[in-house]
């Protein structure tokens, strides 16, 4: 079958055959955007918690939620950096104490990332 008359079979909400249906999808494949962790959670949380948000970003959500993620990017590095030129978070070259520096570090960036930026309303 010819692609404009799918198309307009579609559009016009006729009765198509299962196999008219497939070559369809295949023809309109619909777009898939991917989103970083912070962008996930995001849009999680506004469909669960803020429907309402959620409705009004409506074509404007998948640039909302890449927002997030380069905010959350930039948040991580400034505050990483600052972080780990305090005297408490220091490294000593025990490997124990400086893994748990080190994840005491990302716990706190990431508590400071979920409440600013992605549990928000």
């Amino acid at each position: 079958m010819k692609t404009a008359e799918l198309k307009r079979k579609a559009r016009e909400n006729e009765g198509m055959t299962v196999k008219e249906i497939k070559a369809y999808e295949k023809l309109v494949k619909p777009k898939v955007h991917v989103y970083g962790k912070y962008g996930t959670l995001a849009k999680k949380y506004l469909q669960e918690y803020n429907i309402v948000k959620y409705m009004a970003l409506a074509g404007d959500l998948p640039e909302y939620l890449h927002g997030i993620d380069e905010q959350a990017d930039e948040m991580y590095k400034v505050m990483y950096e600052k972080l780990s030129k305090s005297e408490q978070f220091q490294k000593t070259g025990v490997f124990l104490h400086d893994l748990r520096v080190e994840e005491e570090i990302k716990r706190r960036i990431e508590e400071e990332i979920l409440s600013q930026l992605v549990y928000v309303s």
